[in-house]
């Protein structure tokens, strides 16, 4: 068994200094992070982390309103990202899943993107991917539910923003071999992981990021990620 370098793809979900959730990654954390992570690694699109090259990858789940608050740092630092969105939303509308905010209804933390502010995203670069139509645990899901929503995610994405929907992030990780096969027939080019399988392009890795991780802990998940182990040699 040989090791070789692999993508770095962050997992981050709201940034935001007022949202004092696990989720929210205070904006000066998120600077100092990102600043750190991208000292000697090349940034790159969704598109050459699924090819396996050795990127830095930026990417945020559930479309969350405070991502805005990210945006200035990544253009500064020319960092390509990803915003995972749940088609069943886009009317700006807190996304209501109490599972992920530990049961504490915050209206303002858990507001989403609207159509109009991803359609501003994509045109600055940024790639809107699927996070399903309900964020719902896809490994609980019959086939036809589980068709239904990585296939009416994917469609409703792409006719809202003009051009194709080409990446699926698993809402809360979850996923096995069924659901990846099924994300593969909806025609999504790849999909991303949490924390994901090496070398299957329907489970790409993902280094998750949240409010309690200091810098250390930030720079040593990182270092872990970075390197992978190669089983054909």
């Amino acid at each position: 068994m040989s090791h070789r370098p692999a993508p770095l793809v962050l997992c981050y979900h709201a940034v935001s200094d007022n949202w004092e959730d696990w989720l929210a990654v205070p904006e000066r954390d998120f600077e100092r992070q990102l600043r750190l992570l991208a000292r000697g690694r090349r940034p790159g699109t969704a598109a050459d982390a699924a090819a396996g090259r050795r990127v830095l990858h930026v990417t945020f789940d559930d479309a969350y309103a405070s991502v805005l608050h990210a945006l200035p740092l990544l253009e500064g630092l020319r960092l390509p990202a990803t915003v995972f969105a749940c088609a069943g939303y886009g009317d700006g509308r807190p996304l209501e899943i109490s599972e992920l905010s530990g049961g504490r209804f915050d209206a303002e933390g858990l507001a989403t993107l609207s159509w109009d502010e991803l359609r501003g995203l994509r045109e600055r670069g940024v790639e809107i991917g699927s996070h399903t139509v309900t964020h719902a645990h896809l490994t609980q899901l019959t086939d036809t539910a589980l068709e239904r929503e990585l296939a009416a995610s994917r469609e409703r994405i792409g006719d809202e923003l003009g051009r194709p929907c080409r990446y699926l992030a698993y809402p809360y990780g979850e996923q096995d071999g069924r659901v990846r096969a099924a994300a593969g027939r909806a025609g999504y080019d790849a999909a991303f992981g949490l924390p994901g399988i090496p070398g299957d392009r329907y489970a790409l890795p993902r280094v998750g990021i949240y409010r309690w991780n200091a810098l250390w802990r930030v720079a040593l998940k990182a270092a872990t990620r970075s390197w992978r182990a190669d089983r054909s040699a």
